[in-house]
C-alpha cells in the first residue's frame, strides 16, 4: 500500500511547487496510484474544509499564498516612480501582500487603475513580499460601485449607497473576499451583465459594519476616492520637522495678534491685528495686520510631504472628522498658530483710509506669537457687551480695533458690490457616538463677516504684489454667468414680477438689486437659488480672469496653505520674489502650474460632493426616524422625473417622484423649468410653496422620498384617466386646463400664475 503523505507534507508541496497544484500533480509527487487517491482527495478536501487550502479550477492552493499568475490591480506609482500592485485573488486572512512590480523598457507603460495578468516570484529579504512581471494588460480601468453586500446561496449582490443608482450587482461565489451579510464594501466591474442582466462584481475592499457610528463620512471617502492615511514616509517626514527660529524672519512676536476660528477648529492658519493708522495723511484710516501660518518652511518642493499635499490637493471636512492635506504634526502643530507659541509666518501690513480702501501694503517673512486663540461667538459677545475673562484683556486694545476697521471695509464693500446671496449653512450636530441630536442654521455674525473681509483683502494684496512683481502664481478666479444660465434666471425673475434688463454688460450690482428686491418676499429663497444656480463655479489657473462675485480684478488664495495647495503656491511665489529663501516657487513647479491648478480644481470638487452627499446621509439618518409626518418646504429643482423640495426646518432636499402625483401624465419643460399635468393643468415649478409628507428615508444613500399634499395652501386638484386623484382640503375641484404642454404656453401659464400670488 502506497504511503499516504501528512497534511503538513501536502501543504508543504503545494508551497513549494505552486504551478503543480492539481491532485494529479500532487499524486504523482508522491507516488499515489489507483484507489490510494481516494484517500488524497478525503486529505484535500479536509483541508479545503479547515481553511488551509482553496480549490479553483481543479487545482488547490495556499489561501495565505497568491498564485504564480495572477490579477493585479496597478497602484499610483510612489514617490520613487515605483509601480505597486493591489492583488484581485488574495483570499487570506493575514495581511495583504505587497507585490511590487518590475516593467521593462520594452514593455506598455502602466498606470495606476490598470489590470494586469501577471507571473508573481516570492522573494525575501524585502520590503516586498513578490515580484510580478507582465504577461498582458487586461482591459480598462472597470467600473466601481460601493455598497451594501447581501449575501446569496450561492455568492451574493451588492446594493450600491449612491442614491443616482438603483442597480443592483451580482457577486459570484469566488469574489466575495470573505465579505459578511451587511458589509460595507467596494467593488468592481468583473465582467459582463449576469442572470437578470445586473452586472457581475468582484468585491475589493471591505469596509465594515454601514451602521457603525460615524461610519456615514467613511462611505464618503472611500465612494469618492478621497486619500484618507498618509504614507509611513510623509508621517515621518512631519514628525522630523522642528520648530523653526528668529532666523531670517522679522519679529512680530510682540503684536497681539489673535485668532478668531469656529469653536470647534481644528487648526488656527490666521490670524490678524488692526490699529488705527498713526500716518497724518490718512485721517480715520487704520493699518490692517494679517498672518498666515508659514507651511512653505516645512513642505518644499519636491519632498514627501509636497507630493502628498499635491495629490490630496486640499483637506475634506465632514461633521465628525477631518481628512486634512497635511500630517497631524503640520496641520495640528508647527503650522498652527496656537496660543502663546512661536510660529513662523507670512505676514501683510495694509494700510486702508477711511472709506476702507487699501492704500498700501508690503509682507513680512515674520515670527509671531498669538496672544489669544477666541473664537466668533465669544468674539461677537465682547463687542455686544457680553465680556467673560478670556475675552476681557483684549477688548479695547484688539477687538475693538478689529471691528473699527471693518466698519471701514464695509464701505469699500458696498462700492465694490460683490455678490449678496442670502443662503443659510446647515450645521450637522452629532453626540459622542456619531449619531445627529440636532440640525441647525448657522448664524452669520459680524465676527464671521469681519474675518471673511479681512482675508479677502489679504488676498488681494497678495495677486497684486505677485503680478507687480511679474512672478507666476494661481489666480482663484471666477467667470461671469453663461448667456444661457443668465437667460434662465432673466425668466424666472421676470415670471416673479422681478425684471433683470437685457442689453447691458452684467455686474454684481444688477444681480444685487434682483436680490434686494425680492428679500423679504415670498419669491426672496427662489430668487436667491436660482442666482446661485446661474454662477459659474470657481477654479484655479495660472492666468488671471477675475473674480466675478467679489467683483475684484485680482484675487489668489493666500490665507490657508494649512488646508489648500493652492495658497501653498501663492506663498512659495511670494517667498520667491522677496528672496527670502531657497524655499519658493521653483522651474518645476512653474512649468507645471497649468496641471497643478486643474488637479487641484479637480480635488476641490471631489471634496464639495463627498461633503455633501455626508450631509445628506446625515439628514436621511435623522429624518428616518419621522417617516409619516408632514413638513413645509420649497420646491427647488424640476426633472423630468419628479421635484426637488428643500424643507424649512432642515434644509434637506428631498424626491417628489413625478408618478406619485396624481393619476395624470406630467409633460416635462426643461426651457421654462416646470411640470404640468396632461389633464389638470396643474403647473409645479421652482419657488413654490409646498406641503409634503415623508414616505422614506435612506440613510445609506442619503435620499429622502416625498409625498406631495399642498402647493401654496391649496390641496391638489383631482387627477385624470377616470378620477382617483386627490382633492382639496375643502372638497373643491380645480377646473381642468388644456392638455397640451408646449413651451410657450407653459411659460405663459407660469407668469401667469405667479403675478397672480403677487
Amino acid at each position: 500500500m502506497t504511503r499516504i503523505p501528512s497534511k503538513a507534507e501536502i501543504l508543504d508541496w503545494i508551497s513549494a511547487h505552486p504551478t503543480q497544484t492539481s491532485k494529479r500533480d500532487i499524486a504523482k509527487a508522491f507516488g499515489i496510484k489507483g484507489a490510494d487517491r481516494i484517500d488524497l482527495k478525503r486529505l484535500l478536501k479536509e483541508l479545503e474544509a479547515e481553511g488551509h487550502l482553496q480549490k479553483r479550477n481543479k487545482t488547490y492552493r495556499d489561501p495565505e499564498q497568491l498564485p504564480p499568475v495572477t490579477v493585479l490591480l496597478i497602484k499610483a506609482p510612489d514617490d520613487n516612480g515605483d509601480l505597486y500592485a493591489q492583488p484581485l485573488e488574495w483570499h487570506g486572512e493575514g495581511v495583504e501582500p505587497i507585490v511590487l512590480v518590475v516593467t521593462s523598457a520594452s514593455g506598455p507603460a502602466l498606470g495606476q487603475g490598470d489590470r494586469i495578468l501577471a507571473r508573481l516570484s516570492k522573494v525575501a529579504g524585502s520590503d516586498h513580499h513578490y515580484e510580478a512581471r507582465l504577461i498582458r494588460r487586461i482591459g480598462v480601468n472597470p467600473k466601481r460601485v460601493i455598497g451594501i453586500f447581501r449575501k446569496g446561496a450561492e455568492g451574493g449582490r451588492i446594493v450600491p449607497i449612491d442614491k443616482a443608482s438603483s442597480s443592483e450587482w451580482i457577486v459570484m461565489g469566488d469574489a466575495m473576499q470573505g465579505a459578511r451579510d451587511g458589509e460595507l464594501v467596494e467593488a468592481e466591474q468583473a465582467g459582463p451583465k449576469g442572470r437578470m442582466g445586473l452586472p457581475k462584481a468582484r468585491i475589493i475592499t471591505r469596509l465594515g459594519d454601514p451602521s457603525a457610528p460615524k461610519a456615514v463620512s467613511l462611505i464618503a471617502i472611500h465612494q469618492h476616492g478621497i486619500p484618507d492615511d498618509f504614507p509611513d514616509q510623509v508621517v515621518a517626514e512631519a514628525d522630523a520637522a522642528k520648530p523653526m527660529g528668529l532666523s531670517g524672519r522679522e519679529d512680530l512676536r510682540d503684536m497681539p495678534l489673535i485668532t478668531i476660528d469656529p469653536a470647534d477648529a481644528r487648526d488656527h492658519d490666521d490670524a490678524c491685528y488692526a490699529e488705527a493708522d498713526s500716518d497724518p495723511k490718512n485721517p480715520g484710516g487704520h493699518v490692517v495686520w494679517v498672518a498666515i501660518a508659514d507651511v512653505a518652511s516645512y513642505v518644499t518642493t519636491g519632498s514627501e510631504l509636497d507630493r502628498e499635499a499635491r495629490k490630496r490637493g486640499n483637506s475634506s471636512y465632514f461633521p465628525d472628522r477631518v481628512v486634512p492635506m497635511l500630517p497631524d504634526r503640520l496641520s495640528g502643530d508647527l503650522c498652527s498658530l496656537h496660543e502663546g507659541v512661536p510660529r513662523p509666518c507670512l505676514a501683510v501690513r495694509m494700510q486702508i483710509d477711511a472709506e476702507g480702501n487699501k492704500i498700501a501694503h508690503r509682507f513680512v517673512r515674520g515670527l509671531m506669537r498669538s496672544a489669544a486663540s477666541l473664537h466668533y461667538g465669544e468674539v461677537q459677545e465682547a463687542m455686544d457687551g457680553q465680556v467673560t475673562d478670556r475675552t476681557e484683556p483684549f477688548l479695547e486694545p484688539v477687538i475693538k480695533p478689529l471691528y473699527a476697521a471693518y466698519e471701514a471695509l464695509k464701505k469699500a464693500r458696498v462700492e465694490r458690490a460683490p455678490l449678496d446671496l442670502d443662503l443659510p449653512e446647515r450645521r450637522i450636530i452629532l453626540s459622542d457616538t456619531g449619531e445627529v441630536t440636532s440640525v441647525a442654521f448657522r448664524d452669520r455674525l459680524d465676527a464671521h463677516r469681519l474675518i471673511e473681509e479681512f482675508m479677502i483683502l489679504a488676498n488681494v494684496a497678495a495677486a497684486e504684489t505677485l503680478i507687480k512683481k511679474r512672478s507666476p502664481l494661481l489666480f482663484r478666479v471666477h467667470e461671469e454667468p453663461a448667456p444661457e444660465k443668465l437667460e434662465s434666471l432673466r425668466e424666472t425673475a421676470m415670471a416673479a414680477g422681478f425684471p433683470l434688463a437685457k442689453g447691458q454688460v452684467l455686474q454684481t450690482k444688477h444681480l444685487n438689486a434682483l436680490l434686494n428686491g425680492a428679500a423679504g418676499t415670498d419669491d426672496a429663497e427662489l430668487i436667491n437659488i436660482s442666482t446661485l444656480r446661474s454662477m459659474q463655479q470657481a477654479y484655479y489657473t495660472p492666468e488671471n480672469f477675475g473674480h466675478f462675485g467679489l467683483a475684484l480684478r485680482n484675487y489668489a488664495h493666500f490665507t490657508s496653505p494649512i488646508r489648500r495647495y493652492a495658497d501653498l503656491i501663492v506663498h512659495r511665489s511670494l517667498v520667491s520674489a522677496h528672496g527670502w529663501g531657497e524655499d519658493g516657487l521653483v522651474q518645476t513647479e512653474i512649468d507645471r502650474l497649468e496641471e497643478t491648478a486643474k488637479h487641484i480644481s479637480d480635488t476641490e470638487r471631489r471634496s464639495m460632493i463627498a461633503e455633501r452627499d455626508t450631509t445628506d446621509r446625515y439628514l436621511a439618518s435623522y429624518l428616518s426616524e419621522r417617516v409619516g409626518n408632514e413638513f413645509s418646504g420649497r420646491i427647488s429643482g424640476i426633472a423630468r422625473f419628479g421635484a426637488f423640495v428643500k424643507m424649512d426646518e432642515t434644509g434637506a432636499d428631498g424626491l417628489v417622484p413625478v408618478r406619485t402625483i396624481g393619476r395624470e401624465f406630467f409633460h416635462f419643460d426643461a426651457e421654462a423649468g416646470t411640470l404640468m399635468g396632461a389633464d389638470t393643468g396643474l403647473i409645479i415649478s421652482i419657488g413654490q410653496r409646498v406641503t409634503v409628507r415623508l414616505t422614506q428615508a435612506a440613510p445609506v444613500t442619503g435620499g429622502l422620498e416625498l409625498e406631495l399634499l399642498a402647493i401654496e395652501d391649496e390641496g391638489l386638484p383631482k387627477g385624470g384617466h377616470g378620477g382617483g386623484g386627490r382633492r382639496s382640503p375643502a372638497g373643491r375641484n380645480v377646473k381642468r386646463k388644456s392638455g397640451k404642454a408646449k413651451h410657450k404656453s407653459a411659460k405663459l401659464k407660469r407668469k401667469v400664475e405667479r403675478k397672480r400670488r403677487s
